[in-house]
């Protein structure tokens, strides 16, 4: 079981017609990662240890500079625990 979750907010500072393109890519970036992820209208959370899960960010960070983007404000939440944590087990709706 995947130790940590990380929703992941990127907002790339750029026209507003590149935006969501831009976005898209690093989606199929996270996709490619092969870690389950679930996208949401804000955010994108991601399951998997929590250091490749930061190297993702990292990775989220450089995609947009690299894509002309001349800063990109991120933000992160973490859900950690080393027993594991999933996706499934905080959307579940029968929790008991």
């Amino acid at each position: 079981m995947p130790e940590a979750n990380l929703s992941l907010k990127v907002l790339p500072i750029v026209p507003e017609d590149q935006l969501y393109p831009l976005v898209d890519q690093v989606i199929k970036m996270i996709h490619d990662s092969g870690l389950n992820y679930m996208v949401s209208p804000n955010d994108t959370t991601i399951e998997g240890d929590l250091v490749t899960l930061l190297d993702l960010v990292k990775k989220a960070q450089e995609l947009c500079i690299a894509a002309g983007a001349p800063r990109v404000i991120s933000m992160i939440t973490i859900d950690y625990k080393p027993d594991g944590v999933s996706i499934d087990e905080k959307i579940c709706s029968n929790h008991s």
